[in-house]
Parts: C-alpha cells; sequence; structure tokens
C-alpha cells in the first residue's frame, strides 16, 4: 500500500480503489488522470476529477511534498513590468530556500488548455498566474493534487475561489488626473489600456472622477484606447496631439506608453513639461531613466509579487480558502515631466 494508492485511514474519506470503483474505470486509469499522462478521455478524466474533489482527496505523495518549485506563469515575458514581478516572487522563493520557474503561456485572460498538463508533470509547490481568472477545469485539477494558486494583478475580474493580489487602480487614476488639475490643467487627456481589462477601466473610472470632482466636463476625444506598449503611447501620443484644440496634459496607463509619449511629443516640435505635462503609472526603474524623470503612479509590483508569494505558501500550509483579495495602495511619486500650465 503506498501513499498514492490510498488516502488517509479513518479520515471517513473513500480510497483511490473506490474512487476507481465509482468512475467504472481501473486504478491505472485513475493513476493516470493523476499524473496528468494520455491515454484518458476527457469525459472519463472529468468524471474522475469530480469524484476526488466530492471525495476531499488530497495528494499527499513524496515527490509533492518535497517540492521545491514555485511556478509564475506569464502570457508574455518580454517587457521590464515583468520583471518587477519575477522580482518580488523571486525575493520571497529565496529567502523560503525555494526556487522559481517561469512558464510563458496563454493571452492576458488565462493560460492555455495545456499548460495544465505540463503543471501537473512538473508538481510545484505552488503557482503564481498573471491573467484574470482560471478555468473550472484548471482549478479542480490544482485543488486535487493540493497546488495551490495565485492571480497577481489580475486582468479582469477573478472568480471568488481564485485568490489573487492586485492594485487601487481607480486610485491610481485619480490620483494621476488630480495632480494635473491641481497644476491648472483642464484639458487632460488620457491613454488607457485594453478595454478588456479591469485594470484599464477603473483607472480611465478613476480619471473621469478626478474631472468630475473638478468641475471638469468629460471630452471623449481626449480619451486613447492603447495596450499599455510603447508602440501605443507613441500611436495614440500622435492622435492627441494632432487635435486643434490639442491637451496640454495626458496620464498615460503605463511608464511603457508614456516613453511612446515622449517619442511624439518630440516628434511634432513640442517639449515636455513646457508644452506637454505627463503622468505615468507603474513606476518602473526607466521612470527616473528618462529626461526629463517621469511624474508616475507607483504600482508596487515587486510588494504584489512579493505577497501572492507568501499567499501561495500559506496556502499550501492551510489549504484552499475562498474570497481572498488584496489590492495594495498607490501613490504618485512627482518628478520633472509635469509643470505648472503657464497662462
Amino acid at each position: 500500500m503506498t501513499q498514492e494508492t490510498f488516502l488517509n485511514q479513518g479520515d471517513g474519506r473513500a480510497t483511490l480503489a473506490q474512487i476507481a470503483h465509482d468512475a467504472s474505470v481501473s486504478m491505472s486509469t485513475v493513476s493516470k488522470v493523476l499524473n496528468a499522462r494520455t491515454g484518458v478521455s476527457t469525459a472519463t478524466r472529468v468524471r474522475v476529477e469530480d469524484l476526488l474533489v466530492s471525495h476531499g482527496y488530497n495528494r499527499r505523495g513524496s515527490e509533492q511534498s518535497n517540492s521545491t518549485l514555485i511556478e509564475l506563469v506569464f502570457n508574455n515575458i518580454d517587457s521590464i513590468w515583468s520583471l518587477e514581478l519575477i522580482r518580488g516572487v523571486e525575493r520571497v522563493a529565496r529567502q523560503n530556500g525555494l526556487s522559481v520557474i517561469l512558464t510563458e503561456s496563454g493571452d492576458r485572460h488565462s493560460p492555455s488548455p495545456d499548460w495544465i498538463k505540463g503543471v501537473l508533470q512538473r508538481q510545484p509547490l505552488g503557482v503564481i498566474l498573471v491573467f484574470s481568472d482560471l478555468s473550472d477545469d484548471h482549478k479542480r485539477q490544482l485543488n486535487t493534487r493540493n497546488i495551490p494558486f495565485v492571480v497577481v494583478d489580475p486582468a479582469g475580474d477573478p472568480a471568488p475561489d481564485v485568490p489573487s493580489i492586485g492594485s487601487a487602480n481607480w486610485s491610481g487614476g485619480l490620483l494621476a488626473t488630480r495632480h494635473l488639475i491641481e497644476l491648472g490643467h483642464r484639458r487632460i487627456g488620457i491613454i488607457t489600456g485594453p478595454e478588456d481589462m479591469l485594470c484599464s477601466l477603473a483607472r480611465l473610472s478613476g480619471y473621469r472622477s478626478a474631472l468630475e470632482a473638478a468641475g471638469i466636463q468629460f471630452d471623449p476625444a481626449l480619451v486613447a484606447i492603447g495596450d499599455f506598449g510603447r508602440e501605443s503611447g507613441v500611436a495614440r501620443g500622435h492622435e492627441l496631439l494632432a487635435q486643434a484644440d490639442r491637451p496640454t496634459a495626458i496620464f498615460a496607463s503605463s511608464d511603457l506608453q508614456a516613453i511612446g509619449l515622449y517619442a511624439a511629443t518630440r516628434a511634432l516640435g513640442l517639449q515636455v513639461p513646457r508644452d506637454l505635462s505627463i503622468v505615468g503609472y507603474d513606476d518602473l526603474p526607466v521612470a527616473s531613466w528618462v529626461d526629463p524623470a517621469l511624474t508616475t503612479v507607483r504600482q508596487p509590483l515587486v510588494e504584489m509579487a512579493e505577497e501572492a508569494t507568501r499567499l501561495v505558501l500559506k496556502l499550501r500550509t492551510n489549504g484552499h480558502a475562498e474570497n481572498i483579495r488584496l489590492d495594495l495602495a498607490v501613490n504618485l511619486v512627482h518628478r520633472g515631466s509635469t509643470a505648472q500650465l503657464n497662462g
């Protein structure tokens, strides 16, 4: 009798043999499901997984319990923004004698369907994902194998059973816009992130709330939809600055967008902040390297990743819990890219 064959004895839960019987499959099929091996139909795998969950199965195999890996999953790792999250996860992992494995999969909403097979074979101690949510199938399979998961900086609104760590995006949009208003600006543009991302909508809502509080009418012509990248800052910046009544200030929803906006401003023969005040978002290291240094909203990316890693370790010990959502505070970092409006 091995630990992988039977559950804890005396706790009232079924053995894997009983689960195999209830699912009308062999023990080898149950083993294939547990170890993410091929040769099992989707319908059979789902039936076995459902029985494992309903019987409260928690795998206790020595391979899993001795894991020293935390898996960090992105849809895209090719940005300095991603490096900040990697730094935070790696810092806490190192403090706990653990290692980090990076995986690139899927889009910003969820990892690709074949990701789950790989993670079940790797059996990490826990998983941190930079996505909106996880499918019910992925959640069921991770829970069955006692692999805790946390979403950090979710693009959307995670389900109640998906623990997440984010930041106060609405407050960030409010702080950025209020700063520009206090400098005398009234015609304030914004370059947003994608419309299907919750953080983009929250920052835009904060922007609108600041305008409304100051008695400034919202103008849709001053809203340009971007994608958080530098090139969208260049393109959307040109669009906003080409208006006859161009904005005197622009809130870019990421530092990379703001850097692109710098390029658009220079190409039009304008100067920052003399002709255009710019506020970014994130406070990446590059924000203090550009000239003039970028005024930006500091999103605590490293701290968010650290908290997500600590939460994974806590869930590993204490078990899964619902309705865990933590949004860390943001603050404005005033540098040289914003100035009082002349005239």
